[in-house]
């Protein structure tokens, strides 16, 4: 009985494969096979990476994918103390923390008004804000480097907020990413139901309080969703700061990274970079392996609902 059982459920499995093969035809094939080639494409560079990291000048350039014959941990200690690693890496630690902070705040009311407030000018407001995914960040950058020099001749808050200051830097972080921000939690709050919210303001409750209370936590899949993707993106920024942050003390990690491979023209420390290198993925690589699922529900259950 138990063989039957098995061999039923095993031949019952092998025909839905066979149906799902059917009816995707062609496009599962290239889907499969378009995947299998972006992960080459962005997990065997990453490897290779990892594996220069801990090998010598000349074993880099002799055997690239050749196993080094000791593991030169060195290479790390140079990259943070020599190269000064471990003071832009706690720079981008603290510019990325509050501007992540800020983005979501600010976002994520804005898009529950947008989203839940019907007035005149809701629409134009929203595509205002979309309007922004439109320009790209070259376009912005001699523009903006006027504007927070401006920025530094405020009145008593200017010398923090100016040009070389990571205060400055987070309100750029900030309204960069508020575009995308609003744009996926506008429709994201749009897909939450309204019922518990204005049960709870027939019982009171403000704005405000249904807002966090209620409707913030209905909505943390897409928040977290979100705020990995701004998390990555601003900790892999480089042409803000590099136009923003002239002060060496105040560079965040990329400007760093993009020292090493510069400073010493020919002769500089490859060893030393692909440390580096590593220093800044693996932080992120561990933010989204443990945070993967909750990225994955966030942008499905807008589909789903």
């Amino acid at each position: 009985m138990t063989t039957t059982t098995t061999w039923t459920v095993a031949n019952s499995r092998k025909l839905a494969r066979q149906e799902r093969r059917r009816r995707l035809g062609p496009m599962a094939v290239l889907s499969h096979a378009a995947l299998l080639v972006w992960t080459v494409l962005v997990v065997v560079p990453i490897l290779w990476t990892f594996l220069a990291s801990v090998k010598s000048e000349d074993e880099i350039f002799g055997e690239a994918w050749g196993l080094p014959a000791k593991l030169n941990w060195d290479n790390f200690a140079r990259a943070w103390e020599q190269a000064h690693i471990g003071q832009y890496m706690l720079n981008s630690v603290i510019v990325v923390t509050f501007s992540v902070a800020g983005t979501m705040l600010l976002g994520s009311m804005a898009a529950y008004v947008l989203a839940r407030y019907p007035f005149r000018a809701n629409r134009p407001i929203y595509f205002l804000f979309v309007s922004g995914l439109a320009f790209p960040v070259y376009l912005k950058l001699t523009p903006l480097f006027f504007v927070v020099q401006n920025m530094g001749a405020v009145p008593l808050v200017g010398p923090y907020i100016g040009l070389n200051t990571h205060a400055g830097l987070v309100l750029v972080y900030i309204a960069y990413s508020m575009p995308f921000t609003v744009f996926f939690l506008t429709a994201f709050f749009r897909t939450l139901p309204t019922a518990v919210g204005e049960a709870a303001m027939v019982d009171g409750a403000s704005h405000t309080r249904v807002f966090f209370q209620i409707m913030l936590p209905m909505a943390r899949p897409g928040i977290i969703s979100i705020t990995i993707f701004n998390v990555l993106g601003q900790w892999n920024q480089y042409q803000l700061p590099l136009v923003l942050l002239q002060d060496r003390d105040k560079w965040v990690l990329t400007q760093g990274i993009a020292d090493i491979s510069t400073s010493a023209g020919y002769d500089q420390d490859w060893s030393a970079l692909f440390a580096a290198l590593t220093l800044a993925i693996l932080p992120m690589l561990v933010v989204y392996t443990v945070f993967q699922r909750q990225i994955q529900s966030g942008l499905t259950s807008g589909a789903l609902k």
